[in-house]
C-alpha cells in the first residue's frame, strides 16, 4: 500500500510549447561532449589526450579526490578536442564518433553479487556518477553507505517530459535489474515516488525491492529533494542517494548486457522550437541534429534541461549528463513600451498584477526577459508559498551570504539543492540569483566539512 502525499505549496508555470507524445527516429550524431560543469564539487584529472581513440565506456577523466570515480566516453571514436577555461580548468572533452566498439564489463545478476562487487562494476564502468547524494547534491562518495535511495518517477517542471511515455518506449526490461542493483548498495529502503495520476502506476508497483509513494500537487512536487523531505528527511551525519529513473534503466542495462549505455528519451519543448516531440539520445550528444531547421525565426535560447534550472548551450552544444529535456525559448532582448501599464491578458504573473490571472488555464508564450533590473534583496515572505519544505528560505539565504556554518546547518542546508529554490528565484522581485547562492553555500559546507 503506497502512501499519498498532497502538496499545497508550489507553482505550476503553464508555458506554451509542450512536446507532443510522438517519438521520432533517432537522429544521427557524430559529435559528443562530456561537460565537467555537470559535476559540481569535483576536480578532473584527464586520462586521454587529443587524438586518443576511445570505445564506448573508455575512461576520459577521473576525480582527483576519489580516483575510482571514472567518467567515460558515451560512444566510440576519437578525442577531437579538450576544452579548457581560465587557469586551464577542464570544461569539456569532445569526441568524434566513429564505429560501434564497446568496452565489455560483463553481464551479471546483481542479486548474486556482493555489495562490493556491485559497487566495483559501477565504478569501473563509469556508471557511478548517475548516483548523487544528499547532502550537497553531488556525485555520491564511493566510501559512503546510504541510509536509503530515492527515485522520482515523474517531473513537474515547466514543459517537463512525460516520464511514463519515456519509460513506455524504453528498449528492454532493465528497470527491475536496476532496482536489484541499487538494493545491494544500501541496507535501507529504495523509495520510488510517482504521480498519483500517472498512467504506469500499476507497472511501477509490480517492481520488487522498492517502496512506493504517491505525490500530488504543483511543482516542485516532482523534485526528489522535496520528496525526500516529506518521506524521510536528511539529518546531519546522514547520507541518502538519488538517481533518475531512466538511469535506473541504464544501470539495469549494464548488468543485463555488460555495456555502458545511457541512452534515454528526452523531450524537445518550448515555443522557440517548430516541431516539439520526443527524441532518443545519449547524454553528451550534440543537439544540432535535433535543432537543425527546427528553430523559430529570431534569437532563440537553447537550454539543456528545463527553463528554471537548465544550462544555456549553443545550438550545436552538448546535451547535459543528467537532463531529460531540451527547452527552446525566445530571448528577451526586446523592450516593451509602458509594458507595466498594459492589462496583460497574455502575461504571466505570480503576483496577480495582470488580468491574465482571471484565466488560470491559459498557457503563456514567455521569453527570457527579466522585466526589470537587479535590485536590493527585498524580503517579501512569498518564498515559503512556493517551497513545500519545512525550511525558512530567507533565513537560510542570509546565513549563506553571511557564511554562518552553524546557522546554515540549523536551517536545513543538508536537505536542499539549487533546483529546490528555482521557483523562489523565479518569483523574486529583486532578480537575485538564488540558485547560485544555494550552490555557494553547499560548496562552503563541503570545504569546511572535508
Amino acid at each position: 500500500m503506497s502512501t499519498l502525499i498532497r502538496l499545497r505549496k508550489g507553482l505550476d508555470i503553464k508555458l506554451a510549447g509542450k512536446a507532443e507524445k510522438i517519438l521520432l527516429p533517432e537522429v544521427a550524431v557524430t559529435r559528443f561532449g562530456v561537460r565537467f560543469a555537470d559535476f559540481p564539487g569535483l576536480v578532473a584529472r584527464l586520462e586521454v589526450q587529443e587524438g586518443s581513440p576511445v570505445k564506448a565506456g573508455s575512461v576520459l577523466f577521473h576525480d582527483k579526490a576519489f580516483p575510482e570515480i571514472k567518467f567515460v566516453s558515451p560512444v566510440s571514436g576519437v578525442v577531437k578536442e579538450i576544452v579548457r577555461g581560465d587557469k586551464r580548468v577542464l570544461l569539456e572533452v569532445v569526441i568524434d564518433q566513429a564505429g560501434t566498439e564497446n568496452v565489455d564489463f560483463g553481464a551479471a545478476d546483481p542479486l548474486k553479487l556482493t555489495r562490493e562487487e556491485v559497487r566495483t562494476r559501477l565504478l569501473i564502468s563509469g556508471m557511478w556518477p548517475v548516483l548523487r547524494q544528499r547532502p550537497y547534491h553531488i556525485v555520491a562518495r564511493p566510501d559512503s553507505v546510504p541510509r536509503a535511495i530515492f527515485i522520482s518517477a515523474f517531473d513537474t517542471a515547466p514543459l517537463a517530459p512525460d516520464l511514463d511515455f519515456a519509460m513506455a518506449n524504453t528498449h528492454g526490461n532493465h528497470l527491475q535489474t536496476g532496482i536489484n542493483a541499487l538494493s545491494r548498495l544500501t541496507e535501507g529502503k529504495i523509495h520510488i515516488s510517482h504521480d498519483a495520476g500517472g498512467s504506469r502506476v500499476a507497472e511501477l508497483k509490480s517492481l520488487q525491492n522498492a517502496e512506493f509513494h504517491r505525490f500530488t500537487g504543483p511543482h516542485p512536487a516532482g523534485n526528489v529533494g522535496v520528496q525526500i523531505h516529506h518521506i524521510d528527511p536528511v539529518a546531519k551525519g546522514e547520507v541518502v542517494w538519488t538517481v533518475d529513473i531512466q538511469d535506473v534503466v541504464a544501470l539495469g542495462r549494464l548488468f543485463d548486457t555488460g555495456f555502458h549505455d545511457r541512452e534515454r528519451i528526452i523531450a524537445l519543448a518550448g515555443n522557440g522550437a517548430i516541431h516539439r516531440k520526443y527524441h532518443r539520445i545519449k547524454p553528451g550528444a550534440s543537439v544540432s541534429g535535433i535543432l537543425k531547421a527546427n528553430l523559430q525565426e529570431g534569437n532563440q535560447r537553447v537550454i539543456s534541461g528545463n527553463a528554471l534550472t537548465g544550462k544555456r548551450i549553443t545550438p550545436d552544444g552538448s546535451f547535459g549528463f543528467y537532463d531529460n529535456m531540451l527547452t527552446v525559448v525566445p530571448e528577451g532582448d526586446t523592450s516593451e513600451f509602458f509594458g507595466w501599464a498594459t492589462p496583460g491578458m497574455k502575461k504571466f504573473s505570480y503576483w496577480r498584477t495582470f488580468l491574465s490571472n482571471l484565466i488560470p488555464a491559459r498557457e503563456y508564450d514567455l521569453n527570457t526577459n527579466l522585466h526589470g533590473g537587479h535590485r536590493a534583496f527585498v524580503v517579501t515572505g512569498h518564498y515559503e508559498n512556493v517551497l513545500p519544505m519545512d525550511i525558512y528560505p530567507i533565513h537560510l539565504l542570509k546565513a549563506i551570504m553571511a557564511g554562518d556554518i552553524e546557522l546554515m546547518e540549523n536551517l536545513g542546508i543538508y536537505e536542499v539543492a539549487e533546483e529546490d529554490f528555482a521557483l523562489c528565484e523565479f518569483i523574486d522581485p529583486s532578480k537575485t540569483e538564488i540558485q547560485e547562492i544555494i550552490r555557494s553555500g553547499i560548496n562552503l559546507m563541503i570545504k569546511e566539512m572535508n
